[in-house]
This record gives C-alpha cells, sequence and structure tokens, in this order.
C-alpha cells in the first residue's frame, strides 16, 4: 500500500515534531555547555566499517544490519549506530592532529532490523557524544555528567546509573578464560546463539536476553575479579569522581553492553518506568576502536540515547506534553482590495520576526475569525474598504478582548510594539 510508510518507521508532524524540536534544542545547548561540537556523518557507510567497529559477533552485525551493494558492486550499510563513523571521521580528517581531547556530538537517524516496539523503531534517532584523546577517569566522568544533566533537563528523574568496568585487553582475556570454564559446565543449556557465542566472544553471553540463559550467567565470575592493578585504579577514581559530583551509582558487573570496541569504564542509565526495555543510554570507554579502523592507538569514550526511547520515559514519568498552537496577530480582510492589503501586510510583519497569518480559503469574516482564535492570535485585526479607505483599523486583544484604533500608515510598528 503506498500510502502506508514502512514497518518500523513514522512520520513526524503537528504536536510530535514540537517535542522532538524542543528536545534537540535541549541538546545542542547542553552540549555547547560542555564544550563539544557538532559532526554530520553519511547516513550510510562501508559494511567493513561496522564489522569491523561493532564487532562481527553482536546482534547488530550479524543480524540488524541494512546492508546492500550498490551499482559499482561495493558492500554498502545505512549506519546502526554512530560511534563507527565518528571514529571513522575522526581518522580520515586527521583530527588527531589537532590538541586534544576532541569532543564531538551528533543527532542521526540510524537503522536496524529488528521487531518494532515502543521506543524501538527500525529507523529510530541516536544522540551521542564522542570524547577523543583522553585516557583519563575524567573523561570517562565528564561524558557520565553529560547524558546524567541531559535527563535533568528533559525532566527525567525516575533512573538510576549502573557503572562496570571491562577491563582492558589482557583482563579480559583472563576473564574470558574464567568465563569460559564455568560456561563450559553448562554449555548444553545455554541456547544456541550463545553456543555460537561461546568460542568467538563469551563475554556476549552475559548480554543475552534469554531468561534460561540468564539464569545460567547469574552466578557466573565478573570481570571485576580480574582487572589488572591499572584497571581497578582508574574505575575507583571514576567512582571517587562520581562521589565527589554527587552523582549516585550502582557497581553492576552485569553491564557490559552490546558492542564488541568496549573497554574499561561502562555503563547504563536505566528507568524502571518502562519495563524490561529500561535501559534509557548507555556508552563506555572504547580505546582500541580507532586503532582498529588503521589508526594510531587513541584513547575514547562516550555514549548514546536512543531519542525515542528517551520521549517514552518523559512521557511515562511527566505525562504527554501538549502545545498550544501560537500566532502574534492574525490578520482578516473582506473584499479583494483588503486581501491584497492583508497579505501584504503579513509579509511586512513576518519579515520583522512577527508571526503573523492571513486567510487563504476566501473565507466569511465570521469563519476567519473562528480560524484566528483556532491557530493560538494574541491579536486580530480586520481589513475592509472602509479601513483602506481611511486608514485606520481596530486591534483586538484575543484574551481580553480589548480593541484600540491604530493608524494603518505606521501599522508594522504599531504592531511589533503591541507583541
Amino acid at each position: 500500500m503506498l500510502t502506508k510508510a514502512p514497518r518500523g518507521t513514522k512520520d513526524l508532524f503537528g504536536d510530535e515534531i514540537n517535542e522532538w524540536v524542543e528536545m534537540e534544542k535541549i541538546i545542542r545547548n547542553l552540549c555547547s555547555d560542555f564544550g563539544y561540537g557538532e559532526i554530520r556523518t553519511p547516513i550510510f557507510e562501508h559494511t567493513e566499517l561496522f564489522q569491523r567497529g561493532v564487532g562481527e559477533t553482536t546482534d547488530i552485525v550479524q543480524k540488524e544490519m541494512y546492508s546492500f551493494q550498490d551499482k559499482k558492486g561495493r558492500n554498502i550499510t545505512l549506519k546502526p549506530e554512530g560511534t563507527a563513523g565518528a571514529a571513522r571521521a575522526y581518522l580520515e580528517h586527521k583530527m588527531y592532529a589537532n590538541p586534544q581531547p576532541t569532543k564531538l556530538y551528533y543527532i542521526t537517524p540510524a537503522f536496524r532490523y529488528e521487531k518494532p516496539q515502543a521506543g524501538r523503531m527500525r529507523q529510530f534517532h541516536q544522540f551521542g557524544i564522542e570524547l577523543f584523546g583522553a585516557e583519563s577517569a575524567t573523561a570517562d566522568v565528564e561524558v557520565i555528567t553529560v547524558a546524567a544533566e541531559l535527563l535533568k533537563r528533559m525532566g527525567i528523574s525516575k533512573v538510576k546509573l549502573h557503572i562496570n568496568s571491562l577491563g582492558g585487553p589482557e583482563c579480559r582475556k583472563k576473564y574470558n578464560q574464567k568465563l569460559k570454564e564455568y560456561l563450559g559446565k553448562n554449555l548444553d543449556n545455554l541456547c544456541e546463539t550463545c553456543k555460537e557465542r561461546f568460542e568467538k566472544n563469551p563475554l556476549r553471553i552475559l548480554d543475552c536476553k534469554k531468561e534460561s540463559c540468564g539464569d545460567i550467567v547469574a552466578n557466573a565470575p565478573t570481570v571485576l575479579d580480574t582487572l589488572g592493578d591499572e584497571c581497578r585504579d582508574h574505575f575507583e577514581m571514576v567512582k571517587t569522581l562520581l562521589d565527589e559530583m554527587g552523582i549516585e551509582y550502582v557497581v553492576d558487573p552485569g553491564i557490559v553492553r552490546g558492542l564488541d570496541y568496549y573497554t574499561r569504564t561502562v555503563f547504563e542509565f536505566i528507568s524502571t518506568d518502562i519495563g524490561a526495555q529500561g535501559t534509557i543510554c548507555g556508552g563506555g570507554r572504547y580505546n582500541n576502536l580507532v586503532e582498529e579502523l588503521g589508526g594510531p592507538s587513541t584513547p575514547a569514550v562516550g555514549f548514546a540515547v536512543g531519542l525515542e526511547r528517551l520521549l517514552l520515559v518523559r512521557e511515562a514519568e511527566k505525562g504527554k506534553k501538549e502545545y498550544a498552537p501560537s500566532k502574534d496577530i492574525f490578520i482578516g480582510y473582506i473584499g479583494e482590495k483588503a486581501l491584497v492589503k492583508a497579505h501584504g501586510l503579513v509579509y511586512k510583519l513576518r519579515q520583522k520576526g512577527i508571526k503573523a497569518e492571513s486567510d487563504h480559503l476566501k473565507k466569511s469574516v465570521k469563519a476567519q475569525m473562528k480560524y484566528g482564535d483556532k491557530i493560538g492570535a494574541k491579536y486580530s485585526m480586520i481589513l475592509g474598504e472602509n479601513e483602506i479607505n481611511t486608514g485606520k483599523a481596530m486591534i483586538k486583544n484575543m484574551e481580553t478582548r480589548e480593541q484600540i484604533e491604530v493608524d494603518l500608515s505606521n501599522i508594522v510598528e504599531i504592531i511589533g510594539d503591541l507583541i
């Protein structure tokens, strides 16, 4: 059916688009306050970028990517997330040669083929930040504070910050060995996907959503038990800084995130208002990603939040937000001569930044006034033959119903002063 959008996509308009505009304004002001500059990367990238960056063992790469060959036979993928593209841009444009850290943010559509549900669409939108070039725990915590401040400015308070550390390569190697020893005893009881993960990436099993696998991993050893001194000190500093800033958190060894590029600190802000899909945003450190893509060794940390889910959480906590229509003035008319005058005046007012409207449908005066009221006009004015001949007209305050007579010769200035 040509009049129906593809499954998992959605049109945004009316009150809903007002919500999005308001949210994006909050995001842009927030990023300006924290010193992050915007980056816009292509909607599609070479498929290999996500295979190498996100990880071939992830559900995203294995099951969810929209991939195709272009007319020259190149493998192309609609981006399923924002970090890999930002890292590719950081490397391609040699941003590492600039004074560090490099602090970027993006608001972007992303695409994943999965079952559509509340807060999870096939075309969805992400806000994310990436901080490249800083190894210190202070960078981890700055990224966390951006996420915390976003939720605060959105009016969302029913959330908990969960943090964990995945350690570095050596820590992960030791942990993978311990984890495989434990899981090997329960291998027959794992789902088929996790049996495949057992050899390729056993850490992914901890992120499985199936109840049977969840019961098994509940008693698995934690990565925190295998952290080396350097990684442990880093994680302790993260906690110390969060304490200093008064940001409450829970140390949760079950937070492993769904992408292969994470190292050391990982975190999620979790809401209890939307049930099992309670993760609002998540992120962490990914020190190996830029190098994996062929660049220099570059520490990095960031997070991403699905904007559909963010609005869903705000609605669950605060209720549906309504936006009343609002215009500064509606100018009606009687007759063709007045029609020309009214629309000419509307244009002049709009040039001055005044939200003015008139009628396009040649309605009756009564219908025009009803329309002006429906669009939330603060003032109204009717032009007719008498007003044009005398150079005088009446402006009505639509709330108080008070009317004042004005001179049409300097009507733009008068309306400007009123507004």
